[in-house]
């Protein structure tokens, strides 16, 4: 038996393996394209809430590239949203030198409020 064999009915390259012949498939650039933590988070909110959406998109081979506009989109506004807010609050390194854990609690906060708005604009819409 050999090794490799080609389906032209189908067009695909099938490997011998043991006793059966498993199929030859490779992924796409833009389905090994990682997702990041807010894409999976997207990618979760679409499976629960979006089922068509997410179904429509994995099977045309759009969803990962979506999931990674997505993390990037919400990379960007996360950490604009924390620089911001911590401008306005007066959150400088100042304030981290003479008093650190006051800083931190701020910071927690802010990154806490920034998580939550990229949540409901981004993420969850």
């Amino acid at each position: 038996m050999d090794k490799y064999i080609f389906d032209e009915i189908n067009g695909l390259w099938y490997e011998l393996q043991e006793d059966y012949y498993i199929p030859c498939l490779i992924l796409s650039e833009e389905e090994t394209q990682p997702i990041g933590l807010w894409g999976q988070h997207h990618k979760q909110y679409l499976k629960e809430h979006r089922h068509i959406v997410y179904t429509t998109m994995l099977i045309e081979g759009t969803l990962n590239r979506y999931l990674a506009d997505i993390n990037q989109q919400a990379e960007q506004m996360f950490h604009r949203l924390i620089e911001e807010m911590a401008q306005k609050q007066g959150v400088t390194e100042q304030l981290k030198a003479k008093q650190p854990m006051e800083w931190i609690g701020l910071m927690n906060n802010i990154q806490a409020c920034a998580r939550e708005i990229v949540n409901n604009e981004i993420i969850f819409s």
